[in-house]
């Protein structure tokens, strides 16, 4: 507010606004002031892997993505719905790239987001099993409105993972979203997931409400690389 105030008085009289225009402008600076910060404090708490925005994200049918799939879920309804979002595609096609955009737009929405990778879901899960903090954790998840789950299937799913996950997925169905991405197609998750009767919950869980991103075409790393 000081600064807009400071703004406004660098004006020359005659082009300085009137008392209610003047309060307008320093309450609206306040406002986008505040959800600046509250936006950076939650990109922070994210620990979101890229600096991924929603409008740099390539769409065309080469990648069997379209603007009009990306615009259905740039609004951040899909998380007042408790819809979860499953990214699958071979490497380097630019999922994580898109889990995190996504992920991004939904801190600037001022939804509470984390990022997890499978190898640190996986330390997180037997540190907390250790140090006693398992319950405050699942908690945590519970509590978070956005939950990115990145490189699913690239490590071997034992019991307590299993166990773990299908205890996440019960606290938040139908009230938090999940965003899973994997190089493995959707259809070969069972199989991945391993114990019928628990994958067949776990599926429950997840697809029955997800948004589904099926990216197709060569690497995106690879086309980089040969670009530069």
């Amino acid at each position: 507010m000081a600064d807009a105030y400071q703004a406004v008085l660098s004006l020359p009289v005659q082009e300085q606004p009137s008392i209610h225009q003047f309060m307008a402008r320093l309450s609206e600076a306040e406002i986008q002031h505040r959800a600046h910060l509250r936006t950076q404090a939650l990109l922070k708490l994210s620990k979101l892997r890229y600096h991924a925005v929603i409008e740099q994200v390539y769409c065309n049918s080469g990648r069997n993505l379209t603007q009009d799939q990306l615009m259905n879920i740039a609004d951040c309804s899909f998380i007042e719905r408790a819809e979860n979002i499953l990214i699958t595609g071979a490497t380097g096609c630019g999922k994580s790239y898109l889990a995190c955009a996504i992920g991004r737009q939904a801190c600037t929405f001022g939804y509470k987001t984390i990022y997890l990778g499978m190898t640190r879901f996986l330390e997180k899960i037997t540190q907390t099993k250790l140090d006693g903090t398992y319950i405050k954790m699942l908690n945590q998840i519970e509590k978070t409105q956005l939950v990115i789950l990145d490189d699913f299937g690239l490590h071997p799913m034992d019991k307590i993972t299993r166990l773990a996950l299908l205890q996440i997925l019960e606290d938040r169905y139908g009230k938090r979203s999940t965003l899973i991405s994997s190089q493995i197609p959707v259809n070969k998750w069972y199989e991945y997931i391993g114990e019928n009767t628990v994958a067949d919950a776990i599926m429950d869980r997840l697809s029955g409400n997800a948004h589904r991103f099926e990216l197709k075409g060569d690497s995106l790393r690879k086309k980089k690389t040969e670009k530069n």
